[in-house]
C-alpha cells in the first residue's frame, strides 16, 4: 500500500508541555490538566488527560457461529449495553493473556484459537491508553465465568449473522465494540 508523500504544510509538530496539572486518580483512571503550547502560535492552551490502562476487547465466536456477548450496566449512559468482552489488561499482562483471560472471568468460555485483530486509540484527544482486539474461534463454555467486584454480566449468544442488525438497530452501540467488528471484517476481506 503506497500513500502520498507528506508536504511540509501537512507536517505536525508536538505540542511541547509547560506544566504537568494536578493528577486526581479515580482507580479505573487518572485525571489531569496540563498547560501546552501550540507549536504554531506559542500561545498557551490548558487540556485535558486521561491515563487509564490498555484494554482489550474479544469477538468470541462459538463453534455454532454463535456470537458470545455481554450486557452490562455502564454509569456513563445510565442505562445497560450490549458489547463484546473485554476489559482492562494487567500491568505487564500480555494483550492476548488479557483478551484470554476476560473472555473466561467475564463469560465462561474459553477460545479455542485467539487471533490479534488490531490496535486503536480510543479517544487520543485526551486518552493515553489503547485497545487491542481479538478474535477468539470455536469457543466453548468451560464455567459459569467470574466477574471482577463491580461486575454485574449477563452472557448472550446471537447468531454471528445478525450482527449487522444489532449495530444498525442500535442494540450495540458501544464505539469501541463496532471498531472492533469493523477491524474483523477488514482482516476478512484483507485475506480474500
Amino acid at each position: 500500500m503506497s500513500s502520498a508523500p507528506e508536504s511540509p504544510k501537512s507536517q505536525v509538530k508536538p505540542w511541547p508541555r509547560l506544566r504537568r496539572g494536578l493528577e486526581h486518580d479515580f482507580t479505573v483512571v487518572k485525571v489531569r490538566e496540563d498547560a501546552m503550547a501550540d507549536p504554531r502560535t506559542h500561545m498557551e492552551h490548558r487540556r485535558v488527560r486521561m491515563d487509564c490502562a490498555d484494554w482489550v476487547n474479544v469477538i468470541a465466536v462459538t463453534k455454532q457461529d454463535e456470537l458470545v456477548m455481554v450486557r452490562q450496566f455502564r454509569c456513563g449512559i445510565d442505562a445497560a449495553t450490549l458489547e463484546a468482552p473485554g476489559g482492562v489488561i494487567d500491568p505487564g499482562e500480555d494483550p492476548a493473556t488479557a483478551a484470554a483471560r476476560e473472555l473466561e472471568e467475564e463469560t465462561g468460555y474459553r477460545a479455542g484459537r485467539l487471533e490479534a485483530l488490531g490496535v486503536v486509540h480510543p479517544n487520543p484527544a485526551f486518552q493515553s491508553n489503547r485497545c487491542h482486539t481479538y478474535l477468539a474461534l470455536d469457543c466453548e463454555r468451560v464455567s459459569d465465568g467470574d466477574p471482577d467486584d463491580g461486575e454485574d454480566i449477563a452472557v448472550e449468544l446471537h447468531p454471528r449473522a445478525d450482527l449487522p442488525r444489532l449495530i444498525l438497530e442500535g442494540h450495540i452501540t458501544h464505539s469501541l465494540v463496532v471498531v472492533a467488528f469493523f477491524l474483523e471484517r477488514l482482516r476478512a476481506e484483507a485475506k480474500r
